[in-house]
């Protein structure tokens, strides 16, 4: 596990780095683990005065949570494995949003799922050229997590909604005016600054080096996005995107349809419940609601299946987009863990 990721301490800087390229370091139960306890010992460790994590590759920082495991205890109905799983991942990240040192990640190429739960929850957030942000859970039956659903709901124009449901990557200036990021910095520039960061222990010197991440898509485009998801119901969504002949509405509703009814419903209603005062813990506490039972009670599994294991990508949902009982969803709601 170790040779998965690098945990040390360089000049001023506790490092975290990922060394998984091979699988867009995606992010094991071990590494979780590991993460968590160099934070615990860096947190009060006056050798230690910010936090620096990164990754090897170009092609991501990291691609998201390894669920060959959850899939293979699922399949064995051991759901509890699932439930430590989620448990343990998310008291790393409600420890990452609460960190009382600066956290810095630096993020290029994917960053989706869990790894937004290990980076887009720190003080500094870094992007470049290459990144690419998303949140694309409700395609394999589950739902944004890893407090994802905080930021989501946080995004201007109910943007958090367009892409919650969709799971559409942002680029670095999407990531910035949606709040997933803080600062663009040229990739190649990278070294450089965490040598510095390394040497000084300031992060102002990110501010330095820091460049106008050009045109946000998602900015120019907010209005539309906006009058769309006004409807906080997914059958009167979809209705609205069928009956548009915009290219943006198009794209849209392909992604929506393909992607799981029950997660995309909890979603709209998770979002709608977190409010500007809400705290990380809030939207952990619901997003364990669901994703401790996904395995269970929804279409997790399936999710996993068609498109990691046979990778058909031909999921058979429980249910169509305007079927979704609203007894499931009010179960799934009902309250299972106190992260407070």
């Amino acid at each position: 596990m170790m040779s998965d990721i690098n945990l040390r301490i360089q000049g001023k800087a506790g490092r975290i780095t990922l060394q998984r390229p091979e699988a867009l370091n995606a992010m094991t139960y071990e590494m979780c683990l590991a993460i968590e306890k160099a934070l615990i010992d860096w947190k009060y460790d006056p050798k230690v005065e910010l936090i620096i994590i990164d990754a090897q590759g170009e092609r991501a920082f990291c691609s998201g949570g390894d669920i060959s495991d959850l899939y293979e205890e699922g399949n064995k109905k051991n759901y509890n494995y699932g439930k430590k799983f989620w448990d343990d991942e998310y008291r790393l990240n409600a420890l990452i949003a609460k960190y009382p040192k600066p956290y810095i990640a630096f993020m290029q190429g994917f960053t989706m799922g869990g790894g937004v739960g290990i980076s887009c929850h720190g003080s500094h957030r870094i992007v470049c050229e290459t990144s690419k942000i998303a949140m694309p859970e409700c395609s394999i039956g589950l739902i944004p997590d890893v407090g994802g659903s905080l930021l989501l709901s946080r995004a201007p124009n109910n943007l958090g909604y367009f892409l919650g449901l969709t799971g559409t990557q942002m680029n670095a200036a999407d990531a910035i005016y949606t709040g997933f990021a803080d600062s663009y910095i040229p990739k190649s520039e990278w070294p450089e600054v965490i040598k510095k960061l390394e040497q000084s222990g300031n992060n102002s010197i990110l501010r330095e080096h820091s460049q106008n991440s050009g045109k946000s898509q998602l900015a120019e485009n907010r209005e539309f996005f906006e009058a769309i998801f006004t409807s906080k119901d997914l059958p009167k969504i979809v209705e609205f995107l069928s009956k548009s002949e915009d290219q943006r509405a198009l794209e849209a509703l392909n992604k929506i349809t393909k992607n799981c009814p029950i997660a995309m419903t909890y979603t709209i209603e998770m979002l709608s419940r977190l409010t500007p005062k809400s705290k990380i813990e809030d939207a952990l506490d619901l997003e364990y609601r669901f994703t401790s039972r996904a395995q269970e009670h929804g279409s997790f599994q399936e999710g996993i299946r068609a498109a990691i294991i046979d990778k058909d990508r031909k999921p058979k949902w429980r249910f169509e987009i305007d079927e979704v009982p609203k007894e499931i969803i009010n179960d799934f709601f009902k309250p299972v863990y106190d992260f407070n």
